[in-house]
């Protein structure tokens, strides 16, 4: 049994998109397949986080899952392999608002619809620097397409579709209850207001066979988590020739290494050793488009330090403008010392005592203290 998606985020029923956003980066760097080989469970756990947020992140979706819960994707949802999105599924929300508003003002969605072709989903999963810089991929799509041995008409060469003899073409039939009289869709002909005699027989009438597509897809430079590209036309095709539904593809990025993005900034933790900090010097960190960049580390460096590195961030969609990256410091703490760097190093505090002022914080933190539990004493 699947569980609840807002539990798998550990978020509240009401949490907004910035809570999900936050919880969701937090847990998927936590079980993401890089950081946890070999681990079935941890990549698991990954799946269930990126089902859970590729739901609950989107409006229209998220209303269907409070209203239906899991109910609202069982006919589709993109699925995993190798810790991977991948995949399609045919909208189900033309259902659930059918569920819902079917019948109102004539027919609703389906009556108009007029076998209109199912839209499509397909999950992609990107990297960080493709994000950045874009990309041009070719994906396969399982999907319905025209069928050729009847052009898409349903029927069998020389024969034609018949005039529906429930609804006479109408695609609606209309029925009286009391002072009301329903319009509904008509069920002989699915609304398309003909029926086939005699029907093709690759396609058995639907006009349609199964076919995996090979599309060109263009990822432009600068696309965020969650970013939807939808491809006209390339969903499945209607039945008996109406017009085919859309492809939509749904965008992941995988968590990196060494950034962590911020709309269209980036952030790198960059851990120094403590000499460095105390002296000063220069790092070389990467940057998002392949390049280098250095760093000057003043003496007395803390930890939480920031260095911004202005144009060096992501990418900004549709435009030229790039983000900037933000540096922060992360002094650390030596350990497995010798006995020799122990003596220099109780040497160097000895000195510290005598002299003073070389550790601000400290010094003021523990005079506060000072401060406190002789007030306290009063």
């Amino acid at each position: 049994m699947k569980r609840d998606y807002y539990e798998t985020l550990g978020v509240e029923k009401g949490a907004d998109a910035e809570a999900l956003k936050k919880a969701y980066r937090k847990l998927a760097m936590q079980y993401h397949p890089d950081r946890n080989p070999g681990d079935k469970e941890a990549e698991g756990k990954f799946k269930e986080l990126n089902e859970a947020y590729d739901v609950l992140k989107d409006e229209q979706k998220r209303a269907a899952y409070d209203r239906f819960g899991h109910a609202a994707f069982e006919n589709g949802g993109g699925g995993f392999r190798n810790g991977q999105a991948h995949g399609f599924n045919a909208s189900g929300f033309a259902d659930i608002f059918d569920e819902m508003f079917g019948d109102f003002m004539g027919g609703g969605r389906r009556g108009q619809g007029r076998g209109r072709g199912s839209d499509l989903r397909f999950n992609m999963e990107i990297s960080l620097e493709e994000a950045f810089a874009g990309k041009q991929t070719t994906i396969r799509v399982p999907s319905s397409v025209v069928c050729e041995a009847c052009d898409g008409a349903g029927a069998e060469k020389g024969s034609k579709p018949v005039t529906c003899p429930s609804c006479h073409g109408h695609g609606k039939v209309r029925a009286t209850q009391g002072f009301f009289t329903i319009e509904r869709t008509c069920q002989h002909c699915g609304g398309a207001g003909k029926v086939i005699e005699k029907p093709c027989k690759t396609c058995h009438g639907s006009g349609r066979t199964a076919k995996e597509k090979t599309l060109q897809v263009n990822i432009p430079a600068g696309v965020e988590e969650g970013t939807r590209i939808r491809l006209a036309g390339e969903g499945e095709a209607g039945m008996m020739g109406a017009p085919a539904g859309d492809l939509y593809i749904f965008l992941s990025i995988k968590p990196h290494r060494l950034f962590e993005r911020d709309g269209a900034n980036i952030h790198c933790h960059v851990p120094i050793i403590m000499t460095t900090a105390a002296l000063g010097g220069q790092v070389e960190i990467p940057t998002i488009d392949g390049g280098r960049a250095k760093v000057t580390i003043p003496a007395g460096a803390q930890t939480g330090q920031q260095f911004r590195l202005k144009g060096k961030g992501m990418s900004v969609l549709r435009s030229s403008a790039r983000g900037d990256m933000y540096v922060e410091l992360v002094v650390e703490t030596p350990v497995n010392l010798s006995k020799k760097q122990k003596e220099l190093l109780s040497q160097f505090e000895a000195e510290g005592k005598k002299q003073g002022n070389h550790s601000p914080q400290s010094e003021g933190f523990f005079a506060r203290v000072k401060e406190f539990f002789d007030n306290s004493r009063d």
